[in-house]
């Protein structure tokens, strides 16, 4: 994959050179303190509380360019992406979910569906279940962008089975503008923070080298 016409940020986040260790005698500690890109996978963290400042159009498009530069098998691309960042949207699909879920609403920090974020990028896939893949590591390059930005986000699934299993949500899902043959998969809520949840622990028992 060719990334000579990408930012600095998208080449960072793309060239797996970056991910490994530039001489055998660098510790991990040093190896991490001096690779942005290392930093931000290992800083990253999903956020549940957003602020109400929006996120502007120029970093959502650039972790938009990041997504679409992931991986893709035989390069097809199986993935539709669309950004919302219109509160009108927001509200009035979470006016919905509430009216269906009021016990979501009992929360008094409850904003909307989203997790209060101000921007949703929504991701779809095909119907027939490829590009599952594709599409999640469309997200992880998503994901690892707007933590570079000093954004948060989270990975959703429940917003999105309200959106196609209820019949009062098909206006927004048509909205959307999906193709045909194309289905909603997950979206990404994206906002600034206001919160910095520690890392939960990884279980590293669950990695081995085979000699």
């Amino acid at each position: 994959m060719r990334t000579r016409n990408l930012t600095w940020l998208c080449a960072g986040l793309l060239t797996l050179s970056g991910c490994a260790p530039q001489g055998g005698s660098q510790t991990t500690e040093t190896t991490t303190a001096e690779n942005a890109v290392i930093e931000t996978i290992l800083a990253r963290r999903s956020i549940r509380k957003y602020t109400a400042q929006p996120v502007e159009r120029e970093k959502l498009e650039l972790i938009v360019k990041c997504g679409i530069n992931a991986p893709s098998g035989l390069n097809k691309q199986p993935w539709e992406v669309r950004v919302v960042d219109d509160a009108a949207y927001i509200d009035g699909l979470t006016a919905l979910y509430t009216k269906a879920n009021p016990k979501a609403a009992e929360d008094p920090n409850f904003k909307n569906m989203f997790r209060n974020a101000p921007a949703v990028i929504f991701i779809a896939s095909p119907v027939d279940g490829s590009g599952q893949l594709d599409c999640g590591l469309l997200g992880e390059n998503m994901v690892l962008a707007a933590q570079s930005l000093g954004l948060g986000s989270c990975c959703l699934g429940g917003p999105t089975r309200f959106m196609t299993d209820a019949a009062e949500a098909a206006p927004y899902l048509e909205k959307l503008g999906f193709s045909e043959g194309y289905k909603l998969l997950y979206a990404i809520g994206v906002g600034y923070p206001d919160e910095a949840p520690d890392a939960k622990p990884r279980d590293e028992s669950k990695v081995r080298f085979v000699e």
